[in-house]
């Protein structure tokens, strides 16, 4: 393996539950990771979301508190044995949370080769067997399994973002300037999740670690600049304070974004179905343009018999515009003049110890995330006058109480409590003022066993209770309050060397947000406070195999989501077409997901695809298409070592045919498969001993070579052919 980073090699290694220890396999190939079995998926870290504190705090808190919520960390591990299977290193270890028979992938920042200060959008994208598309307020969100943005839980350091006023986050506006790692979960999830939690997550570690930190860059600068001019930019240092009975980690760091608009691609400059007025401006997609500050600051105490303590803090200010939708006569023409946001988390636990029944710890967290939007509407597409304004102000407070236990040699029980109050108070003008609040909460139990001679099965079983209320709802009717019940089952097993069973199933249900019972949206949604929760009950199961130097995952899934809630155009009061979120009687989903990797002399390939067919259903039975859920989706990529610190790779993204819902027509129309070619070739440069600053990562990249019209939604396309320089120095 070259010394320039591990894009050639591919590494294989795994837990697996054995005299009372917990287990997972995982595979390591090119710039992402599969996690075969259930690997720390389930971490026990803080579900805390400190979100919103004051408006006014917001420009100061983001020069002096800096971007990343902080979780608690996982209780530490202890390797009790290793052992062979056809290749795959069988680590066994016992982390706090796990959660059987899910599956899921785990990207690494550093051997990525993102940009600086990457938005979660651009890391998402990189990673299988997940589709991220923009929507018409110009907001990137996740769609997985047939599970939509809203059942995809998003969390940083178990801080979830996705609880708030619209149970959702922008990924394009979540900077990850101050992240180590992202792991998506595929699966149906563990219950301890907390509330809200129905169709995979999303957590972006930036203060956790399950051990003893070995070493900390003191100090990392990245640039990034492309052929319109756009640049990122990114510094961040750290500092390790290790003594003999305790361990400080300090991690600090800025971060810059600037893009004047996204290149339109030939092929949407000449689709007869595009308004042109509406698709560009001087060769660059129409009102495209983002500037973005943001800081982090994070802080980790351990000390050896296990105690713990985490500090984290993280601040954005963006200003942006929103892309119009290009098949329509009335898009919106909207700009974010103003998007902040301040996330502060503290959280701590006792590690593992003996309690005379046998081993348990305890954590605790508690968050705020604080944040306030400005929204302007305006005339025409010269962007001129404002008609009309929304300026929200946001504070969601989470807390969430943890603990673990031991039942014997070969069992675990894990308890968790979650409350969330989410508060929104928005100034319409024309409109008036409105405040909306919500509360939720959960409490679960969760419990995993080991059966076998070796313990090579493990079984986990969890049961939850959710709540949801909204105490105040300006003056529409409250929604009372509501409550059901999570059961899941999972089933991991090492049938022989190298090969993993593995399965599950699960029912959760979601409350829906106070956006969807009551916005209004600027006059484009039609509020529904008769909404009722959905609830999804699915299973998955497959197998893994694992070679030397060969990985292969197939998992099939069925997910049936009673009461979904879709949107569908109404005409209102006044004549006039809007959208407006109703609840579809059923939703169906089912699919096939093949995750393959494999290294052949100096070349990498990796490849993923999903088959689906997602359909809903009337009351009556009546079956209807739905939009935005291709029958299949993957991406094929090869990344060859060329020479000793140089590496060059070509990915291969492909989209089947869609529908979506104009408004206008009141209809579904076609959306057309499509594909995208990416070119990149990197280059490590390295002098001195490795000290500070003597590494430096060279890459040049060309998105989309083709210069090909593909769509993330209709009317919406994606950036055309990008050309890039980035480098890094460590």
């Amino acid at each position: 393996m070259s010394n320039a980073d591990a894009f050639n090699a591919t590494v294989f290694s795994g837990y697996f539950n054995r005299g009372g220890q917990r287990a997972s396999i995982e595979g390591t190939i090119g710039p992402w990771r599969s996690y075969i079995a259930l690997p720390s998926v389930e971490t026990s870290e803080s579900l805390v979301t400190l979100r919103t504190l004051v408006r006014s705090a917001l420009s100061v808190a983001l020069l002096s508190l800096p971007t990343a919520a902080a979780g608690q960390n996982p209780p530490d591990s202890t390797v009790a044995d290793s052992m062979r299977l056809s290749g795959i290193t069988v680590s066994v270890a016992k982390p706090a949370m796990t959660s059987g028979g899910s599956s899921s992938v785990v990207i690494d920042l550093d051997s990525l080769g993102a940009i600086p200060a990457p938005t979660m959008e651009e890391v998402l994208r990189a990673m299988p067997l997940i589709q991220i598309r923009q929507n018409s307020r110009g907001e990137m969100q996740p769609a997985l399994r047939g599970s939509e943005d809203r059942q995809v839980a998003i969390l940083m350091d178990g801080v979830p973002l996705t609880v708030g006023w619209d149970h959702r986050t922008d990924l394009s506006i979540i900077p990850l300037t101050a992240a180590q790692n992202v792991t998506l979960v595929r699966g149906l999830s563990s219950i301890l999740y907390g509330p809200n939690t129905l169709g995979g997550v999303v957590e972006v570690d930036v203060a956790r670690a399950q051990r003893r930190v070995t070493s900390v860059s003191p100090l990392t600068a990245g640039l990034a600049l492309d052929h319109t001019g756009a640049s990122n930019v990114s510094l961040t240092g750290g500092k390790l304070v290790d003594d003999r009975d305790h361990q400080w980690v300090f991690r600090g760091g800025l971060g810059f974004q600037d893009r004047s608009g996204s290149p339109v691609a030939d092929g949407a400059q000449t689709d007869p179905l595009l308004r042109e007025q509406f698709l560009s401006a001087d060769g660059r997609r129409l009102n495209s343009d983002v500037r973005r500050v943001d800081g982090f600051f994070t802080a980790r105490y351990r000390a050896d018999e296990g105690v713990w303590a985490s500090m984290s803090t993280s601040a954005y200010d963006i200003e942006r515009g929103v892309p119009p939708e290009t098949h329509q006569d009335g898009p919106r023409l909207w700009r974010y003049p103003e998007q902040r946001r301040l996330i502060a988390a503290v959280s701590g636990g006792t590690g593992m110890r003996d309690t005379g029944w046998g081993e348990g710890d305890l954590e605790f967290s508690l968050g705020v995330d604080v944040g306030s939007t400005l929204i302007e509407q305006f005339e025409s597409e010269n962007f001129q006058t404002v008609e009309e304004t929304e300026d929200a102000d946001d504070l969601v407070v989470t807390a969430r109480l943890l603990g673990d236990h031991t039942l014997g040699s070969r069992a675990d029980l894990r308890m968790s409590a979650t409350y969330a109050d989410v508060r929104h108070d928005e100034v319409l003008n024309p409109g008036g003022a409105a405040s909306y609040r919500q509360r939720l909460w959960s409490v679960g139990a969760e419990t995993e066993f080991r059966t076998g001679a070796d313990g090579t099965t493990a079984i986990t079983l969890g049961l939850a209770a959710d709540g949801s209320d909204t105490p105040e709802s300006s003056d529409k009717p409250p929604v009372e309050r509501i409550s059901d019940y999570g059961a899941r089952i999972g089933l991991t097993s090492l049938v022989a060397d190298g090969v993993l069973l593995h399965g599950g199933a699960s029912r959760r249900s979601r409350f829906p947000s106070l956006r969807e019972l009551y916005s209004g949206a600027l006059g484009r949604f039609e509020p529904n406070p008769e909404l009722k929760p959905e609830t999804l009950l699915g299973g998955e199961a497959g197998f893994t195999a694992t070679g030397r130097s060969t990985e292969l995952q197939i998992v099939g899934f069925h997910h049936r989501l009673t009461n979904g809630i879709i949107r569908r155009t109404v005409v209102g009061a006044d004549s006039v077409s809007r959208f407006q979120r109703v609840n579809q009687d059923e939703v169906r989903s089912t699919g096939l997901e093949v995750l393959a990797v494999g290294t052949f002399g100096r070349a990498t390939l990796t490849g993923d695809m999903t088959l689906q067919r997602v359909r809903g259903y009337e009351a009556d039975g009546s079956q209807i298409d739905l939009e935005y859920e291709p029958r299949v989706a993957g991406k094929v990529a090869i990344d060859v070592a060329l020479a000793t610190a140089l590496n060059g790779t070509a990915e291969v993204r492909l989209m089947g045919e869609q529908l979506c819902e104009n408004p206008e027509s009141g209809g579904l129309e076609p959306l057309a498969s499509s594909g995208i070619v990416d070119l990149s070739l990197r280059r490590l440069f390295q002098w001195g001993r490795g000290g500070a600053m003597q590494t430096l990562g060279a890459t040049a990249s060309v998105r989309n070579v083709m210069d090909a019209a593909v769509y993330d939604q209709c009317g919406l396309p994606q950036p055309g052919r990008l050309v890039q320089l980035q480098f890094q120095i460590r």
